[in-house]
């Protein structure tokens, strides 16, 4: 998340904590406003420190439990002003794809587990060199942006050092259509899909294939990558969408078990990285 968006988050925090502390019929300590709203004493804790984004309806349900319902609108408006954290393209890629991939790198460091959904291109965190080249090249040729290929492909390996770490663990799906998508040579796709015959059974690795043939229960629109159930981005053709409230990382998580569903694993998604390679 930006230190914009938590900064306000943090603000919206503060003034939950005054209103919880000048409620008319006298202070309320955490604990006794979490008892009038039925929630846990964490949850209090969390919109106050700004750990959690809150809902309209939660900002509703303060208002009246603290006996200021005249407050909605204020604290309503401020959550207006919470929206995604917004990063174009344009403005990311002005200096290049380098410092992107490093952003990316600190989330990450941090993060221990990690839920990812590609239809048609195969997770950075999978890439090869080669492939990941010629990813950056394309991008930025549709962007008109500056030109720090080797640079960004040396970021992007190194985020690859995480896959051998015991303490984390990837979940990964991905589409067939990312099995055959010639973004590269022939040479460098067959090279890439034998990587990802190897990934299978790594430890840290969990890797999932979504056939052609395999009954859907979503539609597999865009691509996203999720971190420690906290965290998730969105990438679309203009931006990406840093998102960190809660009822949108749990409807992300819904959508990446869903699919998961319609996914296979171990031999069985060998068998269709295989087919995929003979086709070339």
């Amino acid at each position: 998340m930006s230190a914009d968006f938590q900064r306000a988050r943090a603000a919206l925090g503060d003034r939950l904590r005054e209103l919880r502390r000048s409620c008319p019929d006298g202070r309320l300590t955490g604990t006794q406003l979490a008892e009038r709203l039925g929630w846990p004493q964490s949850k209090i804790s969390k919109l106050e420190n700004g750990r959690q984004t809150a809902t309209a309806e939660d900002l509703a349900a303060w208002a009246e439990a603290t006996g200021q319902p005249s407050a909605i609108g204020e604290l309503t408006a401020r959550l207006k002003g919470l929206e995604p954290d917004y990063r174009s393209w344009r403005r990311q890629l002005a200096a290049g794809h380098r410092p992107v991939q490093d952003a990316l790198n600190a989330e990450h460091d941090q993060a221990k587990v990690f839920h990812a959904w590609q239809g048609t291109m195969v997770p950075g965190v999978l890439q090869t060199a080669d492939c990941a080249r010629h990813v950056f090249i394309r991008y930025a040729e549709l962007h008109r942006s500056k030109r720090d290929t080797e640079e960004a492909v040396r970021a992007r390996m190194k985020r690859q050092e995480g896959l051998y770490n015991p303490e984390k663990r990837f979940n990964l799906l991905v589409g067939e259509t990312a099995l055959r998508s010639l973004i590269c040579p022939p040479s460098v796709l067959v090279a890439q899909l034998d990587r990802l015959m190897g990934v299978v059974g790594m430890n840290t690795v969990n890797l999932g294939v979504v056939p052609f043939s395999a009954p859907l229960k979503i539609p597999p629109a865009n691509g996203f990558l999720l971190y420690d159930e906290r965290l998730v981005i969105v990438e679309d053709w203009h931006a990406e969408l840093w998102i960190n409230d809660q009822d949108s990382v749990r409807t992300y998580m819904h959508v990446w078990a869903t699919l998961h569903e319609s996914a296979v694993y171990g031999a069985e998604a060998q068998r269709v990285i295989s087919a995929a390679r003979q086709a070339l």
